[in-house]
């Protein structure tokens, strides 16, 4: 096991356990998790001994999303050259990762807390777990092709109200709305996913490998083309001084 600080990796039977690591900020992720998350991502698809990998979050929760006092840095243009491409970088390692990945919802699960769960394969949620995306009340666009992934997985009505109404969804509306496979009693998620990606693990990878991508295989392109207009639709808001979201972001993030 490693800790370098914003995140732990742990190897085990052929699983690789990714916990987000910053439990003093609701593990919010800013440039170094992106870019540690990433890392551990890029590894384990090069590394044939890791078949299986599981996300989660260490302490009370999954994540709280973007570390907001970056983020208003990036909206204003006070940002360090290339922050904003941590973000994309872990999105493109999420599209293109080509081996089972999984997802223990420990806690409170927020903006990329809960798009995230677009991109992963099966997802287990502990019983007091909640997922919300504030992106209308923050004013910004949605993120990780939630805009496409969130209506196909809901249903039209259901994304309408987590994406412009910012409802919150508990651990079985998060299951109603194909976010999670099932709920988990408290304190046991990490637990009963690392079983099941265990089980996943031990089967021959190669088949493994190829029954995601044939399961992935006709919906990629247009992920990527939904990120696409996503990131348009940022880049515009952003240009714009009499909408930029910055000041309202950082405000945010000190409440």
């Amino acid at each position: 096991m490693t800790d370098d600080h914003r995140v732990v990796v742990a190897d085990a039977e052929g699983v690789r356990l990714v916990a987000f690591d910053r439990p003093e900020v609701r593990n919010a992720f800013d440039r170094a998790m992106y870019e540690q998350v990433t890392a551990a991502l890029v590894d384990a698809a090069g590394d044939d001994a890791v078949r299986v990998v599981v996300l989660t979050g260490t302490g009370t929760a999954f994540t709280s999303g973007q570390d907001l006092r970056e983020m208003a840095a990036i909206a204003t243009g006070t940002a360090p050259p290339g922050a904003e491409k941590a973000f994309t970088g872990l999105l493109d390692a999420l599209g293109g990762f080509a081996k089972p990945l999984l997802a223990a919802v420990n806690g409170v699960g927020l903006g990329l807390g809960c798009t995230i769960l677009g991109h992963v394969d099966i997802a287990l949620i502990d019983e007091g777990a909640r997922l919300r995306v504030p992106f209308a009340e923050l004013g910004v666009p949605p993120e990780a092709a939630s805009s496409l992934l969130f209506p196909r997985r809901m249903g039209w009505q259901r994304a309408a109200s987590v994406l412009l109404a910012s409802e919150w969804l508990d651990a079985d509306g998060a299951v109603a709305a194909g976010l999670a496979l099932r709920v988990c009693p408290a304190g046991t998620v990490v637990a009963e996913t690392t079983a099941l990606a265990t089980r996943i693990a031990s089967f021959p990878p190669e088949a493994v490998r190829e029954i995601k991508r044939l399961m992935v295989a006709a919906t990629g392109d247009e992920i990527v083309e939904a990120r696409r207009r996503e990131d348009a639709a940022f880049a515009a808001l952003f240009r714009d001084a009499g909408r930029n979201p910055g000041a309202a972001l950082a405000d945010a993030r000190k409440g």
